[in-house]
């Protein structure tokens, strides 16, 4: 089940200044409307305009179900040179996940076709250049029989992507074999219950932990981090891998 969010959700204020402000998105909340998610309502374009009583433009996304570092421009040039820094791949981007099995540190090289935004996007029919870098983290042992063994492994995983294609992280991760836990689209089923059944885990376990931009007024750089949502880190801790490092610069 979503959580379900009005006006009043609190949206925690991560940097601000007089070009740029990041918050840290809860899980299950859209950025910004889309005619996918009609229904919708409360989205965290929306909050962030009523909390700073200005137009703001997103500069990047999450996913839906992920949580995690969201900035906003706070006047169209800032938004512009971002976007400019994102298509030149110069913004550095840093996420933490648990997966499925234990995956060796390695470069993801896969192309990905682009998914549209909104249902009268064009679907490109080539696929597009898409790159994540991992690293393995932690690993543990489950005594859980989610397959065909009477236990389970599964790792803490940092994960860097290069380019920005939607659901880029969970799709590559998918083609690796070790899919996201908790992503209903792409992973895998009897993980996923298995983490709901004993865990009391019943969100994706993907989380936007750091982000580094050059600041569009100041020409230095910025890096922006922040923690996983008390639910992420509660699954952490029951995993034991709550000490683990955390994410590379």
């Amino acid at each position: 089940m979503l959580p379900a969010f009005d006006r009043d959700t609190t949206i925690p204020v991560l940097h601000r200044d007089d070009r740029l402000i990041a918050v840290h998105k809860p899980a299950g909340m859209v950025v910004h409307p889309t005619d996918l998610a009609r229904e919708e309502t409360i989205s965290l374009m929306l909050l962030v305009r009523r909390m700073v009583r200005q137009r703001v433009w997103p500069v990047h996304r999450l996913d839906r179900p992920t949580s995690g570092i969201v900035l906003f421009a706070l006047d169209r040039e800032a938004a512009g040179e971002l976007g400019r820094q994102l298509q030149a791949h110069a913004v550095a981007k840093r996420y933490l996940a648990v997966v499925r099995g234990v995956p060796v540190d390695q470069t993801i090289d896969y192309p990905l076709k682009e998914l549209p935004l909104y249902r009268t996007d064009l679907k490109r029919a080539e696929p597009l250049e898409a790159v994540t870098h991992l690293k393995r983290l932690a690993q543990v042992e489950l005594p859980v029989a989610a397959g065909r063994y009477p236990t389970s492994r599964y790792a803490l995983v940092e994960l860097a992507p290069v380019t920005g294609r939607r659901h880029q992280l969970r799709r590559h991760l998918k083609h690796i074999f070790h899919p996201i836990i908790g992503d209903t689209t792409y992973g895998d089923g009897a993980h996923n219950r298995a983490f709901r059944d004993h865990l009391d885990s019943r969100r994706l376990l993907l989380c936007a932990v750091a982000l580094t931009v050059t600041h569009p007024h100041a020409r230095t750089p910025l890096t922006i981090t922040a923690p996983p949502e008390t639910g992420f880190t509660r699954v952490l801790e029951r995993l034991g891998m709550a000490g683990a490092p955390g994410p590379s610069a």
